[in-house]
């Protein structure tokens, strides 16, 4: 059979040269919230490694959606260096995408301004902090805040927009009943638990039009007991399949809770802690971390099981992601039905893997899974660390390869 891989896809309005995304995965390279030359040359450098399309990840909505201190947040004055960035993804030939969400309860009063806020008031273990709970009279500005973002995301050369439902966000927080404890119309059944998102939703199909691509991120599972299954969430993907989005990107977990149910494999918890500056923090996260972020096994496709349920059962355009690192799996995830293939730690380590696989039909990226470029992404820009400039710590350098020998 003919290899997918290198045709258009289409969504919505937008047609891609090829059937490849780089995902959202957050690059910490916005120091001040507001792009950098850093993350310009980094997506400049997928976008000239053949990529469809490059994601620039994670933008809040508001500053009471902001997780870290190196993240974006949409406002009218880094639209001229969020144009300067899209500028030089399309001069490569790629498309530009942005994801937009909030991040709930997962901030800190120093980041976002204000006492966190979520979908239930309690607090945060994982943060740790304390949350409020949002009030219904707040929601309807919450969604439009999607709105507006999606209208600045345009006037700064965007092409597509990916909406953050997954991963323990603030939809997601609405949608999990792990995390939504609301005993008014935003709680309880799965019906009410999906409104706020029908009203994010709705502001933001009003500010696409007829020229933005629409893609939402949501989950399969959330990744613990507790947390929601296939039943459910298949419920939630048909609703947004009606709600007109163009396309959904099927993932899974909750950063605080299952983060490595999301991205698999270890996290080294000494490299996580080397870059840490909030001394308590370090020392806590080093004597508890293993426990709080107990490690998931690597597989190649590791969410393509439920995935090919989800495919069955709608159908709208899906997006794969989850552990591609070879053209072999590309090809048999696109064979699958699947219109579109995002990566994100196969890009980071080899920009140019895009290219590569045109020239080699058994291209694999070098990419051996030790996650320390997610480890020093919370205190630091991401990196892997096989391209460092400076030399790791011995300490560092035996955590690394003690977890790739795993592999």
């Amino acid at each position: 059979m003919e290899s997918k891989l290198f045709t258009p896809v289409t969504f919505g309005p937008l047609t891609l040269r090829n059937r490849t995304i780089r995902s959202a995965a957050f690059e910490s390279m916005c120091p001040g919230n507001a792009p950098s030359d850093m993350l310009l040359d980094y997506h400049r450098s997928v976008a000239a490694g053949g990529i469809g399309m490059t994601t620039v990840a994670y933008a809040a909505v508001t500053r009471s959606g902001l997780s870290f201190d190196r993240q974006l947040w949409m406002r009218p004055e880094i639209i001229p260096g969020l144009r300067r960035l899209t500028d030089a993804i399309h001069a490569e030939g790629a498309a530009a995408g942005i994801q937009l969400g909030h991040c709930g309860n997962m901030s800190h009063k120093s980041i976002c301004g204000c006492m966190p806020v979520g979908a239930s008031s309690g607090f945060n273990l994982y943060s740790p902090t304390f949350v409020r709970g949002l009030r219904a009279d707040e929601l309807p500005e919450m969604a439009r805040a999607y709105g507006r973002s999606v209208n600045l995301a345009r006037e700064a050369g965007f092409d597509s927009v990916e909406i953050h439902a997954g991963h323990g966000y603030l939809i997601s927080q609405f949608l999990s009943p792990s995390t939504n404890h609301r005993k008014d119309e935003f709680g309880g059944s799965l019906q009410n638990r999906m409104r706020f998102m029908d009203m994010v939703m709705e502001e933001v199909m009003k500010a696409a039009g007829s020229d933005m691509a629409v893609l939402v991120k949501m989950n399969m599972r959330d990744g613990f007991r507790g947390g929601m299954e296939p039943d459910e969430t298949m419920q939630v993907a048909r609703r947004l399949e009606q709600s007109g989005a163009h396309a959904l990107v099927l993932s899974g977990g909750f950063v605080s809770r299952a983060p490595m149910y999301v991205m698999r494999g270890e996290m080294p918890i000494r490299s996580m802690t080397h870059y840490m500056t909030c001394w308590w923090l370090k020392y806590g996260v080093r004597m508890v971390g293993k426990w709080m972020i107990p490690s998931v096994p690597f597989k190649e496709a590791y969410f393509l099981e439920d995935a090919l349920k989800f495919r069955a059962a709608l159908k709208m355009p899906l997006v794969y992601v989850g552990g591609l690192v070879s053209r072999g799996k590309i090809d048999e995830v696109l064979d699958d039905g699947f219109e579109a293939v995002q990566m994100a730690r196969a890009l980071l380590n080899e920009p140019g893997f895009v290219n590569r696989m045109r020239a080699e039909e058994n291209a694999r990226c070098n990419c051996r899974h030790s996650n320390y470029c997610i480890a020093r992404m919370y205190s630091v820009e991401m990196a892997c660390h096989q391209h460092l400039k400076e030399e790791l710590p011995p300490c560092l350098k035996r955590e690394i390869e003690r977890i790739e020998a795993k592999g």
